[in-house]
């Protein structure tokens, strides 16, 4: 019998070009495997072309709710935002998408998984960092690294390939973005994006939503309910944190929300230009932070942004299987025990304006906080920790008098 490859299906035209090829140079038998982390209709058509293609079997594996409570939800909880604008939607499918793969190489018998990541791109150190942490035995074949078998270098190439291969499909040689979708975002690069000194077309980019320009002239206002860090209701409706998503996603899109043009520096070592769309996925950060503002203290707030920078560059750079991921998502979950309460908030061209947030576990005491002087705080008090807090400034400013007059004698 042949050796078996499970090879990562998308249905676009790279993967597809794939499984002909690795027929041709390895002789496996190739099995496709699509995870769908809620890309939605890309899916349509995938068994007819992935057998059309030459693959023996096409897995379709359901993983939107499985992505979104096991690394979306902790993503959110932890406030992991890459250089401070991205919000790792690529990031966090790939390695749901690298477990599924190898539980079906497991499945299959396979002793090789194949994907069609770049050689220039982040996804490729993700998914096989993934594939090494859980199956170190298998094999791993990256065609585009391929250089002595893999001759194809454009679209027009591939297409060609694939007609070679009497394989009739659906693709012209007419560009357009790269793109990556999933229930948390959709990723744009390509075309005038190349050049950072291009503004972004917008009304031929943007799929989930519309700019802020073109957004309603009338606000509207939602709440969002979490339990322990988790969002569980929206507008007081109980339903899943996939559902949540979903319906922030059309609402963000509806007033603009969540659009954002990023130079990021890859895994790799270049820099590299997208326009990202995260409607509901920046509306859902922006209210769980709010939440963690009237609920943390100041100590455990400020250490925790620390630790957020660094589970960004974790989940970034494909290293979800770690110890050290582990880790820093424990310490994040214990600071989630008391983040409880609704937050409101107005959806309005672009923009998410704070409406009133209440918690049960808020730190907010009105008697303290206000101008009106109340039992909890004497004024009086805070002339001794002045002079207590500012006594070093206080010290090292009299020696540099003592110096000063010193040296003018």
């Amino acid at each position: 019998m042949k050796e078996k490859v499970i090879l990562a299906y998308s249905g676009g035209l790279d993967t597809t070009a794939i499984i002909p090829w690795l027929k041709e140079n390895y002789d496996y038998e190739v099995i496709c495997c699509c995870i769908d982390v809620g890309q939605g209709n890309e899916l349509d058509g995938l068994e007819e072309r992935a057998k059309l293609s030459g693959a023996s079997k096409l897995y379709i594996e359901h993983l939107t709710d499985e992505f979104v409570d096991d690394y979306v939800i902790p993503c959110v909880k932890a406030g992991a935002v890459y250089e401070h604008k991205y919000l790792l939607g690529t990031s966090m499918a790939r390695p749901v998408i690298a477990k599924k793969l190898v539980e079906v190489a497991r499945k299959e018998g396979a002793s090789a998984i194949c994907h069609g990541a770049t050689g220039k791109g982040n996804d490729q150190v993700r998914f096989e960092l993934g594939i090494k942490a859980l199956a170190p035995d298998l094999k791993i074949i990256a065609p585009w690294r391929c250089n002595e078998t893999w001759k194809m270098n454009s679209r027009e190439e591939e297409i060609a390939y694939c007609k070679a291969h009497n394989i009739d499909l659906p693709f012209d040689a007419s560009h357009s973005y790269s793109r990556d979708r999933n229930l948390w975002h959709i990723s744009h690069e390509g075309l005038e994006l190349e050049e950072p000194a291009n503004a972004p077309n917008y009304d031929h980019l943007l799929v989930l939503g519309v700019t802020p320009e073109k957004a309603p002239q009338e606000g509207e206002t939602i709440s969002l309910t979490f339990e322990k860090g988790t969002p569980v209701a929206l507008n007081g409706e109980k339903m899943k944190a996939s559902e949540i998503i979903a319906k922030l996603n059309t609402l963000g899109g509806k007033h603009g929300i969540g659009i954002v043009d990023i130079v990021e520096n890859r895994v790799v070592g270049m820099k590299s230009r997208g326009v990202y769309e995260t409607p509901g996925g920046t509306i859902l950060m922006e209210a769980h932070d709010q939440l963690e503002e009237l609920i943390l203290d100041r100590d455990t707030l400020s250490y925790k942004k620390g630790i957020a920078n660094k589970f960004a560059d974790i989940v970034y750079e494909g290293k979800w299987f770690t110890p050290l991921r582990e880790a820093l998502q424990a310490f994040v979950e214990s600071t989630q025990e008391y983040v409880t309460g609704e937050v409101k908030i107005k959806l309005y061209k672009g923009n998410i304006i704070k409406q009133g947030t209440i918690s049960p576990y808020s730190l907010y005491n009105e008697s303290i906080a206000s101008f009106t002087t109340g039992e909890l705080y004497d004024h009086h008090d805070a002339e001794g920790f002045i002079n207590l807090f500012g006594l070093p400034l206080k010290v090292r400013a009299m020696m540099l008098a003592s110096q000063k007059e010193n040296s003018e004698k």
